[in-house]
């Protein structure tokens, strides 16, 4: 993890769950991160929680801005820019889907758009989902070959940002003229990511650690869905790698990539649901929600191999270890503890293995 001292990092959503995660850990890593971002979408929130805008550059600004986002960019001067900033959830996406599309497409045009005004960026990752995939209900699982798609809004705009990294990688950041722009362009797509200090709505875990807080019965919805679930540092440690990797050997790793989790990882709602309360035996347990909800796929998986076979990536918690630290953060927050040190615990945790 040497590559990251003092190294220039933009990222888009740092103050999201995800984004606030991977801000920790650069910073403690010695990275110069800027971070651009709404700000933080939840009370509570991580980002809020870790005191984060103490300890980087925090830009309070919209990727829909394109004329800020590239200003903000140029005065940062990074090596590394990591787009995370998104509008995230499937069923905020039917309530408002022009707004997710104008987010997660043309926020993605915009910060491709400030790259290419910006001379020192070598290695971009857009961060994108599991559920870009064309999503047929097969067994099998996606391979980073297959064709985008997507029934709903937030599943179509994130297909939608992976054609446009295509489009910008091949038009403006080809590997075959990588000598002449030196910028390396590729995208990320995680599972179902899960862990402590996520507070987003309409999400499965942050919906259980919610209600068992408040001590009340958390509503389940989707019991047969199944996910590719992983802790929220699995694709984090991926990213990281893979910028990595686009920094020193360019077009290479210039690519898609899945970071999902193991095979046996990949278990329908109400098993998480039973494992949670399992490790958390004073929460008051769950209902199910018998009224009617929108359309969500009910089977996805990913297949990493690529990732395992030529960037030397790995999974490192399996699914029980994932769920222990998340009930083990929440009881740490719930005592007031100081949740920076809970998260740089369990990164120390995580990386030690």
């Amino acid at each position: 993890m040497n590559f990251w001292q003092d190294r220039r990092v933009f990222i888009t959503g740092h103050t999201g769950f995800k984004g606030a995660w991977l801000t920790i850990w650069l910073d403690s890593l010695g990275a110069k991160v800027t971070g651009y971002a709404l700000k933080p979408p939840t009370r509570p929130s991580l980002f809020e929680l870790c005191r984060l805008d103490r300890r980087v550059n925090s830009v309070i600004s919209d990727v829909r801005d394109g004329a800020r986002l590239k200003k903000a960019m140029r005065a940062a001067r990074p090596e590394v820019v990591i787009h995370m900033a998104a509008q995230p959830l499937v069923r905020e996406s039917y309530r408002a889907p022009a707004e997710t599309y104008e987010t997660n497409v043309m926020g993605v045009v915009n910060v491709l758009e400030a790259v290419r005004a910006c001379p020192s960026v070598k290695a971009v990752v857009n961060v994108t989902t599991d559920k870009c995939y064309e999503n047929k209900e097969h067994a099998r699982a996606f391979r980073e070959d297959e064709p985008m798609g997507g029934y709903d809004p937030y599943s179509s705009s994130k297909a939608c940002s992976e054609l446009v990294t295509t489009t910008y990688r091949n038009s403006f950041f080809n590997p075959k003229d990588y000598k002449a722009h030196g910028v390396a362009l590729a995208s990320a797509r995680a599972g179902n990511v899960i862990g402590g200090g996520d507070w987003a709505a309409d999400r499965l875990v942050p919906d259980l650690i919610r209600a068992g807080l408040k001590g009340e019965k958390a509503l389940i919805r989707n019991p047969r869905a199944v996910r590719p679930w992983q802790h929220v540092l699995e694709p984090l440690s991926g990213y990281l790698l893979l910028a990595e990797k686009l920094y020193k050997y360019g077009p290479k790793f210039a690519q898609a990539w899945n970071f999902g989790p193991d095979a046996g990882d990949a278990k329908d709602v109400e098993w998480i649901v039973k494992r949670m309360f399992a490790a958390w035996p004073e929460a008051p347990g769950y209902v199910m929600d018998k009224g009617r909800n929108p359309h969500e796929a009910h089977y996805l998986k990913l297949d990493s191999s690529k990732a395992r076979r030529e960037l030397g990536w790995a999974p490192r918690w399996r699914i029980d270890g994932a769920i222990d630290r998340i009930i083990s953060w929440t009881r740490a927050y719930a005592a007031g503890q100081d949740m920076r040190r809970v998260c740089l615990e369990q990164i120390k945790d995580y990386t030690d293995l």
